[in-house]
Order: C-alpha cells, then structure tokens, then sequence
C-alpha cells in the first residue's frame, strides 16, 4: 500500500487501466477510477468518476481531493490530428494544470517507446537521449514528457514518464521479445513509480526481464523495479511461428517497428 489517501486512475477503462485495478490499494487506499464511460465492478477501495480529458472542469473536478495520478487515459493507437490533440495533449495538459491547481505533487504517465521509435534497433539508449517521435501519437507523447518537465522545473510536480514498450499477456512476435512488458511487471513498476520517496522528473522504460533489450533501463531499477518475467521465456515459440524480416524495413530497422513504417495518418485516412 503507498502512502496516497486517494489516487486518480485516468484510462480505468482500457487494458492497462483494468490491469492496474488489479492492484488494488497498491496505488492508494482509495482509487479514483476515470474512463469516458462509467466503470463496472467496483471494489471497496474504488470511485468512480468518468471524464472526458479534454473538458478541463470534468478533469478538475476528479483530481479534486486526490494525491497522485496515474495518467493512462488518452488515444493509446495512431490516429487523426485532432483525436491526438483532444486525447493526449489537451487532455494531458488539463490533467497537469489540474494537478498543480489541487496540489497533486506525484504523475505517473504512460509515455510509450513511440516516444523514440526512431532510434535504429542496433542501439542501446536510456531515459536521457532526445526523442525521436515515429508518429502524431509518438509526438504527443514527447509534448506530455516536456510538459512533465517543466511542471517539475517551475512547480515541483514530480513526475516518472514510462515509456512502455509492448504490454500484452505475451509477445507474439520477433519484437516484442525485446519490446515485451508483462501485466504484472507493468502493476509492479506503476507501483514502484508511487511508492519512491523522490523521483523528481525521470524517464523509465516499461519492460520485462529481456535479455534482448533497446534500453538502459538504470532508472527504473533505481526505483526498485525488479521485472519478474521475460520474453525470453515465449523466444522458441515466436522463433517458430514468425520470418526475419528484411533489415531494411523501416517496421524492422527502427525500434518502433510497423509505426515508423506506416504513412502519415492524415494521407493513409484520405
């Protein structure tokens, strides 16, 4: 159990917002659920508050009363300019005007490795190189870490911006082995993020216990995250079951795979 009398959880609704509801008061002895819809299933440690991220009175109104966030909520996919602007810059922007208003000092955001899918395969990079955005989804991404940063610099909201690489029950491809963070290692890091005593602004990778890996995830582990599970474990299976691709695919070459490979989303939905 952290040390929050209440928790917002923005995205409950979504894969990893049901999968974080598994950790029950491990994000605060009260737990505010907000999705665009209503949540079902409530435990006794849970309220339910939906919001939609681009209205800034809905969004303070849930934040009111709470003291951390765990931001999950947003466009978690590719998709048109003015969803990604409404979703995940407006929407983040009020979740962090919001914080500084009701005096939230700890966010965990959901960044993700679209943040810097741009980086070739072949290296190895931490939390401190410049992004390199492979879609509209991954530029919102990189706002919301700058916006991140200077709620810290100018107001001291701290902040852990996970960049997650591919959480699902299990890898199914040649990526994900690398990519791959398993829900209960996602549960474990989200509160770990919490629990720090300081954390300040940092940049963590949401991943397993890879032997292939992208990232130096030094940072994380300063936290105390100890992944449990490895794609390592699922290698054999994908091996069988999946080619090689051509290394010059930009979807093979790049660590944000099929993003930096797929056109610009306003010609593509043309």
């Amino acid at each position: 159990m952290t040390d929050y009398n209440r928790t917002l959880l923005t995205g409950a609704a979504g894969a990893l917002g049901h999968q974080l509801r598994q950790s029950g008061t491990g994000l605060g002895k009260i737990v505010r659920l907000s999705a665009r819809s209503a949540c079902t299933n409530l435990q006794a440690h849970e309220e339910d508050f939906p919001a939609e991220l681009a209205d800034f009175d809905a969004v303070s109104k849930a934040v009111e009363g709470c003291d951390a966030i765990v931001h999950m909520g947003g466009q978690a996919i590719e998709g048109p300019w003015q969803t990604i602007l409404d979703a995940n810059i407006v929407g983040s922007y009020n979740i962090y005007e919001a914080a500084r208003q009701h005096g939230v000092k700890r966010i965990v955001y959901a960044s993700s490795v679209h943040a810097i899918g741009f980086y070739e395969r072949t290296e190895t990079i931490d939390g401190n190189v410049s992004t390199r955005p492979d879609s509209l989804y991954g530029v919102s991404k990189t706002f919301v870490e700058n916006l991140a940063r200077y709620y810290f610099d100018k107001f001291g909201i701290e902040t852990v911006c996970l960049r997650i690489g591919s959480c699902f029950p299990e890898p199914t491809d040649r990526r994900h082995l690398i990519t791959w963070l398993s829900y209960r290692d996602c549960r474990q890091l989200v509160e770990k993020c919490l629990s720090a005593e300081r954390v300040g602004f940092m940049v963590a990778y949401g991943m397993s216990n890879n032997s292939r890996a992208f990232w130096d995830n030094r940072t994380a582990a300063s936290l105390g995250y100890k992944p449990q599970d490895s794609a390592d474990d699922y290698a054999q299976a994908v091996f069988a079951k999946t080619r090689q691709g051509d290394p010059e695919d930009f979807a093979v070459r790049f660590q944000g795979g099929s993003f930096t490979a797929a056109g610009h989303f306003e010609d593509e939905s043309k």
